[in-house]
C-alpha cells in the first residue's frame, strides 16, 4: 500500500478514535479549486474598468482570464468525520479597477487582493485573506456565500486511489464585502451596487485525488507587495 494511502487511512482513523478535528496537509496529493466567474459577473466587471490577475501559485485557466486554478493546500475533517473546509494557501486574484479622471485625465487605479482562500464548508462562505488598495489585510473576510450545486461524491478505484469532484455556484458577494468592494473600488450608483450586491459571480469546482502530485505544491500564505 502506498504511503499516502496509509496516512490518509490512519489519520481518518485516529480522527474517529480521538473525535477531534483534523488537518490534512493536501500539498503532495492532487487537489484544485477552479474558480470560473460568470458571464453577468464578466460582464459586471467589463463595464465599469474591472479586470483580474493571477497572483501566487494561483494560475490561469484557458485565455479568457476569467477561469483560474487555485491548488489545494490542506483539508480540515471535523469530529463528525465531515469536510469542514479547505483551504488554497498562497493562492491569490488581484482584482483591479482602472478609470480615468475627468478633470485631470489621469488613470485612477484601485485594487483589491485576495489571498489564500478558505472555503468554509460549516458556514457556507468563501473567506479570504483581503488586502484592499495597500491597507491593513483583512485576514479570513468573508467575501462570497456560496451554494452547493454538487456535494462532495469520493470513489474508490482499485487499488488504493481516492478521488472526489464537488461544484459549489451562485457566489455572492456578503453584505460586508459589498461595502468594502464599493468603497475600495470606488463604486457608486443605486444600479451599479445593486448588481454588486446581487451578481452571482460564478462557480468553484474542486477536484481532488489521492494520487500524488509532483512537485508538491508551495502553501506559503500570500502576502501582498507593500
Amino acid at each position: 500500500m502506498k504511503l499516502r494511502s496509509i496516512s490518509f487511512a490512519a489519520a481518518t482513523l485516529v480522527l474517529a478514535a480521538s473525535a477531534n478535528a483534523l488537518t490534512i496537509d493536501w500539498t503532495k496529493m492532487q487537489g484544485t479549486s477552479t474558480l470560473a466567474f460568470s458571464d453577468n459577473a464578466i460582464s459586471l466587471f467589463q463595464a465599469n474598468g474591472g479586470k483580474l490577475a493571477a497572483l501566487g501559485n494561483t494560475t490561469p485557466v484557458g485565455t479568457s482570464g476569467w477561469s483560474f486554478a487555485l491548488p489545494i493546500t490542506n483539508i480540515e475533517i471535523n469530529s463528525a468525520l465531515k469536510i469542514a473546509s479547505g483551504q488554497a494557501s498562497g493562492s491569490a486574484l488581484d482584482i483591479i479597477r482602472r478609470t480615468l479622471d475627468e478633470d485631470t485625465g489621469e488613470v485612477i487605479k484601485a485594487n483589491i487582493v485576495l489571498a489564500n482562500f478558505k472555503l468554509d464548508y460549516i458556514n457556507h462562505k468563501v473567506l479570504a485573506d483581503t488586502t484592499a488598495n495597500g491597507a491593513a489585510t483583512l485576514p479570513m473576510f468573508a467575501v462570497y456565500d456560496f451554494n452547493t450545486a454538487t456535494p462532495l461524491a469520493l470513489k474508490y478505484k482499485f487499488p488504493f486511489t481516492i478521488n472526489g469532484n464537488e461544484v459549489l455556484d451562485k457566489l455572492i458577494l456578503t453584505p460586508a464585502a459589498v461595502d468594502l468592494f464599493a468603497s475600495s473600488l470606488g463604486l457608486s450608483g443605486d444600479a451599479v451596487l445593486n448588481l454588486v450586491r446581487t451578481t452571482e459571480f460564478g462557480t468553484l469546482t474542486q477536484t481532488i485525488s489521492t494520487n500524488a502530485r509532483k512537485p508538491a505544491v508551495n502553501k506559503t500564505p500570500y502576502v501582498p507587495a507593500p
